[in-house]
């Protein structure tokens, strides 16, 4: 049940400040709703329990690009964008929000050194780029640079989560996902437990500075069997209930699902959805509401006869509330919630990649509805 909006604490690096101006339309859009009821606890390692919603719209496919992970931006003029990495061919799509069609594609082919984790904060775009193992910073919307770091400190970053600390300043979160040369020529293992330590960095970026700067501020990561790392790219976090969801994808733990850290680093003893996923953890979405309401979306990645899935789970307590997928939505790795009203989804939309080539989208109206969810932030 969502936390009493009293009891909630004060939000820090919410979306709606990577979206000037329009808290109030996201939040204002909609009559309130009435409460609703406590949904039943779902059994927990169900394997393939799911309820079926509808897809609103695929986008165009573009074979062989590696559609891996996804933000939105919206313009000064009211339009949403869906950005996505696409990393086997070095580039960046730019999406129309509302309808799915292609817009751009950024960058010549291979210019950008596999291209994986995306973040929007106002009007910067930050990048992964894994091959060259750095973050770029982008302008939006003309997509020039201004200016990259982490060289020479990151080994072999994936994703990234930005928590906004001060006026033009932000806390960037890497996942690192290094790994050790194994017995045989060619082949990488896990490093030893104790060399997980380092699994993601943190550093502080000026982003109001041209060209940014960027301080490494810590790296971290546990060192014990239940609170190791080992195979790491997703990572979002939830600074009001001092927490950071970290997956973990590594085939021999995966069915813990992702790992709880505190924002400084300090495991905290907790997994979001152990023994839920059959498939890779991936993707991450928070819907965050000022009261402290709101829940977490987790990808439980499928393909063929194991359906894609999208776990939802409260916010305060973490507790399990449903999944939901479409058996024609395969594969997926990133995900974006996009609280914003529009005239097609009035109380918002999450989008999906679609099977490396492609994104969806799914009417948050279909997933509240499907598990008797809020339709909108109740306060």
């Amino acid at each position: 049940m969502p936390v009493d909006a009293r009891s909630a604490p004060p939000l820090s690096g919410s979306w709606w400040k990577a979206f000037p101006g329009i808290a109030l339309l996201a939040l204002c859009a909609c009559a309130s709703q009435p409460p609703r009821p406590e949904p039943p606890p779902g059994p927990p390692g169900d394997g393939v329990a799911a309820t079926r919603i509808p897809i609103s719209f695929t986008s165009p496919e573009v074979a062989d690009a590696g559609v891996d992970s996804i933000t939105t931006w919206l313009s000064p003029e009211g339009d949403t964008r869906v950005i996505a990495s696409a990393k086997d061919i070095g580039q960046l799509f730019v999406y129309d929000g509302l309808s799915g069609a292609l817009l751009q594609r950024i960058g010549a082919p291979g210019e950008l050194a596999y291209p994986n984790g995306v973040a929007t904060f106002g009007d910067a775009l930050l990048v992964v780029e894994r091959d060259r193992g750095a973050v770029q910073v982008l302008s939006l919307p003309e997509f020039e640079p201004l200016g990259s770091f982490g060289e020479g400190r990151l080994r072999a970053p994936y994703g990234l989560w930005l928590h906004e600390t001060a006026p033009g300043e932000v806390e960037v979160y890497v996942t690192d996902s290094y790994q050790d040369a194994g017995p045989e020529p060619g082949r990488l293992q896990v490093p030893a437990l104790e060399r997980l330590d380092q699994r993601i960095k943190r550093f502080r970026v000026r982003l109001d500075e041209y060209p940014v700067r960027a301080w490494l501020l810590d790296s971290f990561g546990g060192t014990s069997e239940d609170s190791a790392l080992r195979y790491v790219e997703s990572i979002a976090g939830d600074a009001a209930f001092d927490r950071l969801v970290i997956a973990e994808e590594h085939p021999d733990f995966s069915r813990n699902g992702a790992l709880v850290y505190s924002i400084e680093g300090r495991y905290q003893g907790q997994t979001l959805g152990a023994g839920l996923f059959q498939g890779d953890p991936e993707g991450i979405a928070l819907y965050e509401c000022p009261s402290g309401n709101g829940y977490w979306i987790a990808t439980d990645q499928g393909d063929g006869e194991l359906m894609n899935r999208f776990h939802v789970f409260d916010r305060a307590t973490l507790a399990y509330l449903g999944s939901v997928g479409h058996p024609e939505l395969r594969n997926t790795d990133g995900i974006a919630l996009h609280p914003v009203a529009s005239e097609r989804f009035p109380y918002g939309v999450l989008y999906a990649v679609h099977d490396d080539r492609a994104i969806a989208a799914l009417d948050w109206r279909d997933i509240a509805d499907a598990l008797n969810l809020w339709l909108d932030c109740p306060e």
